[in-house]
């Protein structure tokens, strides 16, 4: 609705109130489209830049039962009144306004009604109603009632109870469309008119009866709700199941000179979308258990390791374990927000969070006061970038604190600043680990005495991930960066970037 709020706002100068009021018209006048087999088109009062009145177009809604007339867009074009009489005679009289005789200035023969649009007693809009009678012919049954219904919606929105006020409509994908079934009801709550898919729907709830003529409590089992929708004449979407059968059904009650009058029920099944629903949950729940247990076991095999370190009399050995300790945390933190979600993704600024809490907390020297620095925005990534990816993180930033800033022979040291930046665009993922310590002696690459963590680090990087791993160091301090395609660009990227800043854990100062 950004385009609509944007057109009123600065266009149409209408306050918030009345713009809530016509989204929600935007949110629900498909039905009226599909019952009067016509185009609508929602209009506001405008002024072109020469003062002349004019009427600027802010919605445009085709049939799904007809063929549209406007196959271009026509929203944010302004047409002079003079154009279109109709819409001022609907204004002025406030009244719905039908042109006796087709149009036929397109070559087309268009039928058109103009609909005031009324709000807290006041015409705020106004809606076209055009239809292509060139392929008029003698009406069903069904359509007969599609016409009847459309026109009393039509007048509904001219008496400002179109749409129903207090009704927010969510996402609506399941919402049963006019094509799916429709119901006449009276005002008592008995049906005077079934369409076919109706009747076919609830065959499938096991209701065998003639539904024309019965009540809705005969045959539907919810028909409480729909009920005490109608008789306080507000809508109402609900489903019910039986027999192995979902139904949704949508009750809109009709409403003339503040009386219900009757309503429409809308009646779509969604057995089939409800059973592929389970069977979508059942798989998340059982890939979320799997990376949970996945988790448990490689925390376990952590703790196993943890206890052997303490038995080992070896300072090499027991730091040797400690280092694959860290490792398989570092795994297992993804394996965890995995387990949380129930996609194939991860947000992994929240695992980031948690590894540099980990060496936070872990490796910092207390006499050596060192802060973290988390700045940017990885957004999510697949399973199989973050799983080697965190691992990465990991060995890169417990390099820093392990090399950065040594201990001087007071066992004192002016620590510094971590830093791990993200950068995430259409090419990919970069990843910044840099640091303001010691960086390395005159002459010396970082490559020349690379350790074990990073000869893994760039391993993972250039053969897993199939990225690239530069290093540069200086006196003032050394930084990685690192290139990593992700599959699917930046879509996963969220636009608002986080910055953090983890200080020294408590006893570092």
């Amino acid at each position: 609705m950004a385009v609509l709020e944007e057109l009123l706002l600065d266009r149409a100068g209408l306050d918030g109130d009345t713009i809530d009021h016509l989204q929600r018209l935007l949110a629900d006048w498909q039905i009226l489209a599909d019952l009067s087999f016509a185009d609508l088109l929602l209009f506001v009062d405008h002024m072109l830049p020469d003062a002349t009145p004019a009427y600027l177009c802010v919605g445009q809604m085709r049939p799904y039962t007809a063929q549209t007339l406007y196959p271009e867009d026509l929203v944010g074009q302004a047409f002079p009144a003079t154009a279109r009489p109709m819409l001022g005679r609907a204004v002025a009289q406030r009244r719905v306004i039908r042109d006796s005789d087709p149009d036929w200035s397109t070559g087309v023969p268009v039928r058109e009604e103009a609909i005031p649009v009324r709000f807290r007693g006041e015409v705020v809009a106004v809606v076209s109603r055009e239809a292509n009678v060139a392929t008029a012919r003698s009406p069903s049954q069904l359509e007969l009632t599609y016409l009847h219904s459309a026109g009393e919606l039509a007048q509904m929105l001219a008496d400002g109870t179109f749409p129903y006020a207090g009704d927010h409509p969510e996402e609506r994908e399941l919402s049963p469309r006019v094509g799916d079934g429709i119901m006449r009801v009276d005002a008592a709550g008995t049906v005077t008119f079934a369409s076919p898919n109706a009747i076919s729907a609830y065959r499938r709830l096991g209701s065998l009866e003639h539904l024309v003529g019965q009540h809705l409590r005969d045959f539907d089992v919810g028909a409480a709700a729909l009920t005490t929708a109608l008789f306080v004449g507000q809508p109402v979407e609900s489903e019910v199941e039986r027999h192995g059968a979902v139904v949704v059904r949508r009750l809109l009650p009709l409403i003339r000179d503040d009386d219900v009058v009757g309503a429409l029920m809308l009646v779509r099944e969604i057995t089939e979308l409800r059973r592929h629903e389970r069977a979508l949950r059942l798989k998340d729940a059982t890939i979320r258990e799997i990376h949970h247990r996945v988790k448990n076991n490689l925390q376990t095999v952590a703790s196993l390791l943890r206890l052997q370190a303490r038995r080992l009399q070896s300072a090499e050995a027991r730091e040797a374990l400690a280092e694959s300790v860290r490792r398989i945390s570092s795994i297992a933190l993804v394996h965890e927000t995995l387990s949380q979600e129930s996609r194939e993704h991860v947000d992994f600024y929240m695992v980031a969070r948690r590894i540099v809490d980990m060496v936070g907390d872990g490796l910092t020297d207390p006499h050596v006061p060192v802060a973290f620095v988390l700045d940017g925005e990885p957004g999510e990534l697949p399973a199989e970038v973050a799983t080697p990816l965190a691992l990465v993180v990991t060995e890169l930033l417990h390099n820093c604190v392990e090399h950065a800033f040594p201990v001087g022979e007071d066992t004192t040291a002016p620590g510094g600043t971590v830093r791990l930046a993200f950068d995430r665009d259409a090419h990919g993922l970069r990843v910044v680990v840099a640091d303001d310590g010691v960086g390395l002696p005159p002459g010396r690459a970082l490559d020349a005495i690379a350790n074990l963590g990073l000869q893994i680090a760039r391993t993972l990087v250039e053969s897993e991930l199939g990225g690239t791993f530069d290093a540069t160091s200086s006196a003032a301090g050394t930084s990685v960066r690192l290139d990593v395609p992700v599959p699917g660009g930046a879509s996963g990227a969220t636009p608002a970037a986080r910055v953090t800043t983890t200080a020294t854990p408590p006893g570092s100062g």
